[in-house]
């Protein structure tokens, strides 16, 4: 039951990013629909239909994961409570949070039949959309809270409905349109998703507007403490979604004089939906996070941020001894009665001990990043210089150094765990931070092997060159939900803002490797030199890290 309890917070994260995904797809799929497809149906002819059969599938398997998902959360949160507070089963299915799960997974069950139905009708459809997004209000601060007034409740009703329309909204957008008969019936379908894009775009910003001023309150908070610093995050996610949504919406009105418009809307409609995932997850782990206003003390002041994200020259090249750090020394003794130190004495030991410890893991870890710094940079120079015909023969070969940055990262990024700590690896994946951490490893592995066989043209299949995109981009989203666990707030607020850049480089990266794979022309030449800059920065800012 500890081990369950140790990681129910990264699971939870994980759970409820997916509830709020499989929710957006469904609630986004019902509005499509009825706001979209079903008025066009005139302009879709003979496709009509079979764009109607692909939503209604879309939309009745994403209910009917969205009633299990729902389901296992809410067995998760309440066998995490019988452990943690230890109350009985049926004492745990009383909290609110687990009921709003339960309340969620009848009106995603009734969706799954209603969309299943012979005809097309709207009210049953309007009615369990409308009965999951209010459940799902339920697992919000906006209704925890007790000071809840009830604009902060429309706010982030506003807020979730505008996420469901457009977020959810683009996966059938793009079947639309792949399925649409003509130029024409493309230009009526991007037009009137454009229209209610907007609507949404509009609910998003002013809900989020509102909840902030609630949530966060200062300016101070803003940076100050973990939440802040994630809502700056989700709003810069937000204004790359939106510089997308103007990308489509350019396309589309420059559609009847360029047919060719309509592929740059597909690819970046492509791109959205990556992104708009990762700003679900972020959402879900800023749920997990006390509100800034809530956090009076352990505040990060501007000078220590400064001074924590200034670079030190040169970077940390050398690292301590394993037998140096305070998981290898032993426990402070506590002296008899009879040889006892004066207080002050004493008291001027431990600290001693405690310090001489610190500095020495601090510098293990930096020396991590720096290293790990050195390898990233120099796979995005050499993936820069893969694009130069002379040097493309030997630069090509750039993802094998993932293996080595794997190798490294297995030895020292959690020094506690074999080989060198005294936890067994497979013992130490309760810890919810080093399970992550292994999860990053895996997809550093993969990415490496993988792209590697690509680049080398030794798997030739159409999609693979699309593995690293999605593997980047599903790395920058895990780092964006990592956490980190540490008991002082203060310093796990220093350590997300460094960590947190490293994710949003990360997602420019993947989505700038994706548009140039898929875009044609000059579009792809551009995303093709993006991409290797944002790995050099990304490189940059591990050479660059510290932690004191």
């Amino acid at each position: 039951m500890q081990q369950f309890i140790e990681i129910y917070g990264f699971l939870g994260v994980i759970l409820r990013g997916s509830i709020s995904g499989a929710l957006s797809l469904a609630v986004g799929g019902v509005a499509f629909l009825l706001l979209v497809a079903r008025p066009l149906e005139p302009h879709l002819g003979a496709s009509a239909e079979t764009i109607a059969a692909r939503a209604r599938a879309i939309v009745f398997w994403s209910a009917i994961a969205l009633a299990c998902l729902v389901t296992l959360d809410a067995s998760a949160l309440a066998t995490m409570l019988v452990g943690a507070l230890e109350l009985s089963f049926a004492d745990a299915l009383t909290a609110d949070a687990v009921k709003s799960d339960a309340l969620a997974a009848a009106p995603a069950l009734a969706l799954a039949l209603a969309i299943r139905g012979p005809a097309l009708r709207p009210l049953p459809l309007v009615v369990c959309s409308a009965a999951l997004v209010c459940a799902r209000l339920g697992a919000t601060h906006a209704v925890s809270r007790l000071d809840n007034p009830p604009g902060l409740v429309a706010a982030e009703l506003a807020h979730l409905a505008g996420v469901a329309l457009w977020i959810g909204g683009i996966p059938y957008f793009l079947t639309a349109l792949a399925h649409a008969p003509d130029g024409e019936a493309q230009r009526a379908i991007g037009l009137r998703f454009s229209h209610l894009s907007m609507a949404a775009v509009t609910m998003i910003a002013v809900g989020g507007a509102a909840m902030s001023l609630v949530y966060i309150g200062a300016v101070e908070n803003f940076y100050g403490v973990s939440y802040g610093v994630m809502v700056g995050a989700k709003t810069l996610l937000f204004a790359g979604l939106l510089s997308l949504g103007a990308l489509n919406f350019l396309a589309v009105r420059r559609s009847s004089a360029d047919p060719s418009a309509f592929t740059h809307l597909r690819r970046f409609a492509e791109v959205e939906i990556g992104v708009g995932w990762t700003v679900i997850f972020a959402a879900a782990s800023l749920s997990s996070l006390p509100p800034a206003v809530d956090l009076a003390r352990d505040r990060v002041s501007v000078a220590e941020i400064v001074e924590r994200l200034t670079p030190r020259w040169p970077p940390r090249l050398e690292s301590p001894d394993h037998a140096a750090l305070s998981i290898s020394l032993p426990p402070i003794q506590t002296a008899r009665a009879d040889d006892a130190l004066p207080a002050e004495t004493a008291d001027a030991v431990a600290a001693s001990v405690i310090a001489q410890r610190n500095a020495e893991d601090i510098a293990w870890s930096e020396y991590n990043h720096h290293i790990a710094g050195l390898f990233v940079a120099a796979m995005g120079l050499l993936a820069l210089l893969e694009h130069w015909p002379r040097l493309s023969p030997v630069a090509r070969h750039w993802p094998l150094l993932m293996l080595g940055l794997a190798g490294f990262l297995f030895l020292r990024a959690d020094e506690a765990v074999w080989p060198l700590g005294r936890l067994g690896l497979v013992e130490s994946l309760r810890d919810p931070e080093i399970a992550q951490h292994r999860i990053f490893l895996a997809l550093i592995i993969g990415f490496g092997v993988f792209e590697w066989r690509v680049r080398t043209l030794r798997v030739k299949a159409q999609w693979a060159p699309l593995a690293f995109p999605f593997i980047t981009g599903l790395g920058g989203a895990l780092l964006l939900a990592h956490s980190h666990g540490l008991a002082n707030i203060r310093e796990e607020l220093l350590t997300e803002i460094t960590h947190t850049p490293l994710a949003l480089v990360g997602l420019l990266a993947s989505s700038a490797r994706w548009l140039e794979i898929r875009l044609p022309g000059r579009g792809a030449r551009i995303a093709g030199i993006v991409w290797p800059i944002a790995f050099t920065l990304a490189g940059l800012m591990l050479l660059a890290y510290r932690e004191a």
